[in-house]
């Protein structure tokens, strides 16, 4: 087996850690602060995943808020709306959201979200 095989085969990483990357946790808050380390959002991003990830993170610390770096974000996808959107109703939490680029405030007031969430331009 060549040298790059049996890294790969040695490799120990759970079976979803690569879709759970995008994902960083910054602070533990309050509030609970976790952005994308200035990387856009992957349409394909496993929200489920994070979802479940963040609800653990969330009762392990007992945060009532939590806040989305959004600094060099481009634009949110439906489902990381969707996300957000359920972070509120299904857990009570109020979510903040820092540094969202133009084009992402404009979707959220389209969306009428920049009324469920607050805004704010930050230093992280």
């Amino acid at each position: 087996m060549s040298g790059e095989a049996a890294d790969r085969s040695e490799r120990t990483d759970p079976p979803h850690a690569e879709s759970l990357r995008p994902l960083q946790v910054y602070d533990v808050g309050p509030p609970l602060v976790v952005g994308f380390d200035g990387r856009s959002i992957p349409d394909d991003l496993c929200l489920t995943e994070h979802r479940a990830e963040l609800g653990r993170l969330i009762e392990a610390h007992g945060c009532r808020q939590i806040a989305f770096d959004l600094s060099d974000v481009k634009y949110l996808p439906s489902g990381m709306l969707g996300l957000l959107v359920s972070l509120t109703r299904e857990l009570g939490v109020e979510v903040q959201l820092f540094n969202p680029s133009p084009d992402v405030r404009e979707t959220l007031e389209i969306t009428k979200l920049d009324r469920q969430f607050q805004l704010r331009d930050v230093e992280v």
